[in-house]
C-alpha cells in the first residue's frame, strides 16, 4: 500500500447479511480532489474483483492506478470539481479486512474460518468511510464490474442518497456462463494439493491453482476478436519448449498475466469475493428490478457495456438500462465498440471518458 491509502476501522462488531459478524473491520481507501464545505461533490468508485484502492495516480503516490486516465484534473472524473473516493472492498487482501486478515481470537489469518461476505456486506462497510466523512448524499455512484454489482447493493441499503449512478460493464446476477467460470476458477484452487483447507504459507503456495484461475478468467476478460488481430498463430519463443508446453503467443500471455497475478492476491480473499458475485442478484427478493430502482434512485444513470464483452454481455446492461428508464430516472444508455472485451472499461478506457464526461457534466 502506498503513502495515499489510508485506512478506517470500526472496533465494534460488523454484523453480515448472511448472518454471523466480524468482530472489527478495516478498511482502505484513497481520495481525489477536495470535499467542499456542504460536502456535495463526493463521488463513490466501487472495485472489480482484484483491484486495490488505488484507482488513480496522485502526488503522494505516483505509481499507475487500475483507472488511470479516468481519475484526475481535467479527465473524466474531473477532481478539480469532485472529491473521489475509492473503497477496498470488504474480503480483499489489499488492505480492507478479508481472509487474509488476523482474526483477532485466533492470532492466525482467518482464511476458511472468515464469515460468508455479499456484495451487500461489502457495500454496507465502504459506506462507513462515508459516513465517517460525514458526506449524507452523494453526487455520483461509479462501478464497473464487480463494483457494479456492489452499487446496486448501495442503492438498495441506501435509497435516495445518490444523484447519479454508473452501472459499467455489470450486471443485476451473474449469468450461468459466468457462473461456470468462476465455479471452474475455484475448483482449480482447492483442489491444488498446496491449499490445504486453507492452510497455505508462503513455502507452499496453491500457485497452479492461482495460476489456472487467472488463466481462465483473462479469456473470459478479454475478445476472440482482440486475440484474432493481436496474436493470430503466432509462435512464441519467451517460455522453454517442452512436451505439451507453450508454442504460441497466445499461450504466453496468459502464462505471463497468471505468474505476475499470483503473488498478488490471496487465494482464499479471490474465492470469497468470487463467491459473493455468483450469490448475489439486485431481485434477491420480491421486489423486482424496475421496483428497486422507483424505490432507490431518482437522477441520472449512466450505463455502459462493450459489444464484446462475454462475462457481461451487452443484454444485461440493456435490461439495467431498460428498467432504470421504466422507473423514471434520466438514462444514458451506451454499448461501446471495442474489441477488449470485459477489459475494455480497464485498457481502452479512453472510450468510456466521453460518456462519462457528459454523464457529469
Amino acid at each position: 500500500m502506498g503513502p495515499a491509502t489510508r485506512y478506517f476501522t470500526q472496533t465494534t462488531p460488523f454484523s453480515l447479511t448472511r448472518g454471523g459478524e466480524l468482530p472489527q473491520v478495516t478498511l482502505a481507501w484513497e481520495s481525489w480532489g477536495t470535499l467542499n464545505e456542504s460536502k456535495s461533490n463526493a463521488i463513490l468508485v466501487f472495485t472489480g474483483l482484484s483491484a486495490s484502492a488505488h484507482a488513480a495516480s496522485q502526488p503522494n503516490d505516483p505509481s499507475q492506478g487500475w483507472w488511470e486516465g479516468m481519475i484526475g484534473p481535467n479527465l473524466a472524473i474531473d477532481t478539480h470539481r469532485f472529491f473521489v473516493v475509492c473503497v477496498n472492498s470488504l474480503g480483499s487482501c489489499l488492505g480492507s479486512t478479508g481472509p487474509e486478515s488476523i482474526n483477532p481470537k485466533s492470532g492466525r489469518p482467518w482464511r476458511l474460518s472468515f464469515p460468508e461476505i455479499t456484495i451487500d456486506d461489502i457495500a454496507r462497510a465502504a459506506q462507513l468511510v462515508i459516513d465517517d466523512l460525514g458526506i449524507d448524499t452523494l453526487y455520483g455512484l461509479v462501478g464497473p464490474s464487480m463494483g457494479g454489482m456492489t452499487a446496486l447493493a448501495w442503492l438498495k441499503a441506501f435509497p435516495k442518497k445518490t444523484q447519479r449512478v454508473a452501472l459499467i460493464s455489470t450486471a443485476c446476477s451473474s449469468a450461468p456462463f459466468a457462473l461456470s467460470i468462476r465455479s471452474v476458477q475455484r475448483e482449480a484452487i482447492v483442489t491444488d494439493r498446496n491449499f490445504q483447507d486453507g492452510q497455505y504459507n508462503e513455502d507452499n503456495w496453491p500457485e497452479v491453482g492461482m495460476r489456472l484461475a487467472r488463466k481462465l478468467g483473462m479469456i473470459t476478460y478479454r475478445s476472440a476478436r482482440e486475440w484474432d488481430a493481436r496474436f493470430g498463430r503466432k509462435r512464441q519463443d519467451y517460455f522453454p519448449q517442452q512436451a505439451f508446453g507453450m508454442r504460441f503467443e497466445v499461450e504466453s500471455y496468459l502464462e505471463t498475466h497468471a505468474r505476475k497475478f499470483v503473488g498478488q492476491f490471496d487465494p482464499c480473499a479471490y474465492l470469497y469475493l468470487s463467491r459473493a458475485m455468483d450469490t448475489f442478484d439486485a431481485c434477491d427478493s420480491d421486489e423486482s428490478l424496475i421496483q428497486l430502482f422507483t424505490r432507490s434512485f431518482t437522477g441520472h444513470a449512466l450505463v455502459l457495456g462493450v459489444d464484446s464483452d462475454i462475462l457481461f454481455p451487452a443484454h444485461q446492461q440493456q435490461t439495467l438500462a431498460g428498467a432504470l428508464e421504466s422507473s423514471g430516472s434520466e438514462v444514458s444508455f451506451e454499448i461501446l465498440n471495442s474489441a477488449k472485451g470485459h477489459d475494455a472499461f480497464l485498457v481502452d478506457s479512453k472510450l468510456f471518458e466521453t460518456p462519462i464526461r457528459s454523464w457529469l457534466a
